[in-house]
């Protein structure tokens, strides 16, 4: 059986200069359609991932590249066996990923170089080079490339503030990646404004490469923004996870969200040891303030993520 719902990952910076304008009319289209997820809009351009039968997908793609600034977008394509969200928002942001620097980095003036996943292959296989994951903690902690560099970040926006941790790396080959790219092209902009030499970005992102290279070179799973929180790389989905219980340390690739709302932290916790004790459902620090899943101020849902760092 063909699984329910088609999932689409999707960016593109382009200038819009009437991102609420721009907005309102894709509420519109996606209602129409019956799509379910979480756009972003901004001058910059869109930050999307949608739901939705496989038919009104078909139908999204065409109507977006209908748009001349967007004829050229790349969808990146997964499924689901149920809903991915349960809701459709559409938001107006200064930024379509928020890194906090305003025009000082700026993709559309200042691109990084990008490699196909074939040249990224070769260029770990045959060359001295550095990968950096620019993702969240919480998503290397799932999956990441062997041997990348994880910065303990809890936010995209984090990135700048530790960057210069990373100064003996200026003379290196940078290899970075992130989901599907998105937040690469701000960051090895940043790198180089920094004084990075030598900075390059995965297009596509670890979504594309898996596409053509499936788990090569990679460990784990893939951390996704939507409901269900991992995807395997690959084709196979019964390879064990790299992700440890943040209390037990058994392999585990269940994510949740701290349970006190204030702090909603995201931690690795294996389902079994949630069922042992509930107070698991805290992360560490929260645990060590005393709190228990009794006097916390409850999340509410499973997990929940910023869309803002896809």
């Amino acid at each position: 059986m063909s699984p329910r719902f088609t999932v689409l990952l999707y960016y593109k910076y382009v200038r819009l200069p009437d991102p609420e304008a721009f907005a309102r009319a894709h509420r519109t289209l996606c209602a129409s359609l019956g799509l379910q997820g979480r756009i972003l809009v901004a001058e910059e351009g869109i930050n999307g991932t949608v739901a939705g039968e496989a038919s009104a997908i078909v139908q999204y793609e065409t109507a977006l590249r209908a748009h001349p600034e967007f004829s050229d977008i790349v969808f990146k394509t997964s499924f689901a066996e149920t809903p991915p969200f349960h809701r459709l928002e559409i938001k107006v942001r200064s930024e379509i990923v928020t890194l906090g620097t305003g025009e000082d980095v700026d993709p559309l003036r200042d691109p990084a170089p990008h490699l196909s996943p074939a040249e990224w292959k070769r260029m770990i296989e045959e060359e001295d080079v550095v990968l950096f994951d620019v993702r969240n903690r919480y998503e290397s902690d799932v999956g990441r490339f062997k041997g990348a560099i994880t910065p303990a970040i809890e936010n995209f926006r984090d990135l700048p503030a530790i960057l210069p941790e990373y100064e003996s790396l200026k003379d290196k080959t940078v290899l970075m990646y992130c989901t599907g790219g998105i937040r690469c092209e701000k960051a090895s902009v940043l790198f180089r404004r920094a004084g990075f030499q030598r900075v390059f970005q995965l297009e596509g992102g670890i979504v594309s490469y898996a596409e053509q290279f499936a788990d090569a070179h990679w460990e784990g799973d893939c951390f996704v923004f939507d409901a269900r929180m991992t995807i395997p790389v690959g084709p196979s989905a019964s390879r064990p996870p790299v992700g440890r219980c943040a209390h037990t340390g058994v392999p585990t690739r269940n994510v949740v969200n701290c349970l006190h709302d204030p702090c909603h932290k995201m931690f690795l916790v294996a389902p079994e040891a949630i069922e042992r004790d509930p107070d698991h459902r805290l992360c560490g620090d929260c645990r060590k303030q005393g709190l228990t899943s009794m006097t916390a101020d409850y999340v509410g849902s499973p997990a929940r993520a910023n869309p803002a760092s896809l």
